[in-house]
């Protein structure tokens, strides 16, 4: 009996999340799931690491980086969901039927329609707003000046980043060569690249050592589950390094 009461326990806690730091620890698993797993998601997030390192290269005003923004997002979105829908469908349907094909075509679908809604927003904010007889002049002379933007450029980067090296490890884990796995924290990485933001659009002291205290804060949950010490840091390095690489691109713009 005892026994049994243990199981459930278990059961539940795998069932549900503790807390809202686990929950975003399941939901970045997933993730990185279907980034290991699924081709078109590694796809997608090179093309919006690209889409978004372009950007940074064009005046855009704030809806025009929104919109931008939205279809790449939207588009990983679907095929997260459309991922889900297959994985459900397979669970329950072990032989051909056509509704599981239905449900399958119309998730497909789904991702289609986001995809082409992607193409129509790149090509009227990339493309046909780009001169390219201008362009061979200068191409810092088109980089953007709002550091607002380029802080959630630079953090949208670091998060694909954390997502590509926690697939690459997965990948390497599934493969039978991820035995002594050294993945930095995500979260860590996350804090830091916001901390170091908030310095370089900010340079107020009493903001920086609050945002200080919250990484920190962060860093030491991290080392408190399962994270180690190198893990830790070099993700704190990592997020640091990713925004201090953007901001660079605004540095060699002035001085240009």
């Amino acid at each position: 009996m005892q026994k049994d009461k243990i199981k459930n326990k278990k059961r539940d806690e795998r069932l549900y999340n503790k807390d809202f730091i686990q929950a975003c620890n399941n939901a970045v698993n997933g993730i990185v799931y279907c980034a290991t797993t699924q081709t078109n998601v590694r796809k997608e997030l090179i093309l919006g690491t690209v889409v978004m390192v372009l950007s940074l290269f064009y005046d855009f005003s704030t809806a025009e980086f929104l919109c931008l923004t939205f279809a790449v997002f939207f588009v990983i979105f679907a095929e997260l969901i459309n991922t889900a829908i297959e994985t459900v469908v397979d669970l329950y349907v072990d032989i051909y039927h056509p509704k599981a094909k239905i449900a399958k075509d119309v998730a497909a679908g789904a991702v289609l329609l986001a995809s082409i809604n992607a193409v129509i927003v790149g090509y009227f904010l990339l493309i046909k707003q780009t001169n390219f007889y201008e362009i061979n002049n200068s191409i810092f002379s088109h980089m953007i000046a709002s550091k607002s933007h380029l802080a959630f450029v630079s953090i949208i980067l670091t998060v694909i980043l954390i997502i590509a090296v926690k697939s690459a490890a997965e990948m390497k884990k599934m493969q039978g060569k991820g035995i002594q796995r050294f993945i930095p924290s995500g979260q860590s990485a996350v804090a830091f690249a916001i901390l170091t933001a908030i310095w370089l659009n900010t340079r107020d002291v009493i903001t920086f050592c609050l945002a200080l205290l919250l990484s920190i804060l962060i860093a030491g949950n991290r080392m408190n589950d399962t994270r180690s010490l190198g893990e830790v840091i070099f993700g704190a390095m990592m997020g640091a390094l990713v925004v201090l690489m953007v901001y660079g691109l605004m540095f060699l713009k002035t001085n240009a």
